[in-house]
């Protein structure tokens, strides 16, 4: 659909090869966020240190093309930032940590403080193309509804988390202007994923879903990361699922966003 390989490789794969450098890399790292609280549970990469990873690339490129050629390819690049779903579920809401600190509007301001040195970083770096995902509706996860409901079978999605989810979209919108006005050969775009998810969950019918509030891993309430895996049973048609574990999406929802990704926001970084 974007003329992309087939997956893309992590960049601290050992076998990473010099064809892979050229091509597209991930530097993500799953279970992190944008505040560093949120790795002390997942144990992952912070977002921000990621940009160390992304520096150590860059001398491996120019290795390999010369660095006119690596700087050309890095500001052609699309850079897509997907993050903040975690620092919320680790920090505010299963692990409230952060709101010793912050009410819901400061921790979203922290936040969208820490995106936009993030963002900084990376066009001092040579970046251009970025592409930033907001949050999706996050009260609706399985795991935040089995966590809320005594019968985990008998829930419904978290109004004021869902809220909280929409309000810190709308304040990225304006944010991500602003960024985008301060640095002056930036095109930065905002990708939503909020309203689609939310249209599938209350209108499965529209897209082919069947199962709403459970994944297909497991029970479908609890199970995600490690916890999915070959000796864990899964449901026969994930299609027809929402969820593939209790907080990631199926494939077949990062289909149809994937075609929204396409439409509405690949034209805005061309």
């Amino acid at each position: 659909m974007l003329g992309l390989k087939q997956s893309i490789p992590p960049f601290r794969d050992p076998n990473l090869s010099d064809h892979e450098v050229q091509t597209g890399v991930s530097f993500a790292s799953a279970g992190s966020g944008y505040d560093d609280l949120t790795t002390v549970v997942s144990r992952a990469n912070p977002v921000l240190n990621q940009v160390e990873d992304f520096n150590n690339y860059i001398v491996r490129l120019k290795g390999i093309v010369g660095e006119e050629e690596a700087m050309k390819i890095i500001r052609g690049a699309l850079v897509l930032i997907s993050a903040g779903t975690n620092d919320f579920i680790f920090n505010f809401y299963d692990i409230p940590t952060r709101r010793l600190e912050f009410n819901i509007t400061g921790y979203h301001d922290f936040l969208q403080k820490r995106l936009q040195n993030f963002i900084k970083q990376l066009y001092d770096l040579g970046c251009r193309k970025i592409a930033v995902v907001g949050l999706p509706p996050i009260g609706c996860l399985p795991i935040q509804m089995s966590l809320r409901f005594q019968n985990p079978f008998n829930t419904k999605c978290i109004e004021h988390q869902n809220l909280d989810a929409q309000s810190y979209n709308q304040k990225l919108v304006n944010q991500l202007s602003k960024i985008q006005a301060v640095l002056l050969e930036s095109k930065i775009s905002y990708s939503d994923v909020y309203e689609q998810v939310n249209d599938m969950i209350n209108h499965p019918q529209k897209y082919g879903f069947v199962q709403t509030k459970r994944g297909c891993c497991g029970t479908g309430l609890v199970e995600t990361g490690p916890l999915c895996n070959s000796v864990t049973p899964t449901c026969g048609k994930p299609s027809q699922y929402i969820f593939w574990d209790c907080i990631h999406p199926s494939d077949a929802v990062y289909q149809y966003l994937s075609q929204n990704f396409v439409k509405n926001v690949i034209p805005k970084l061309l």
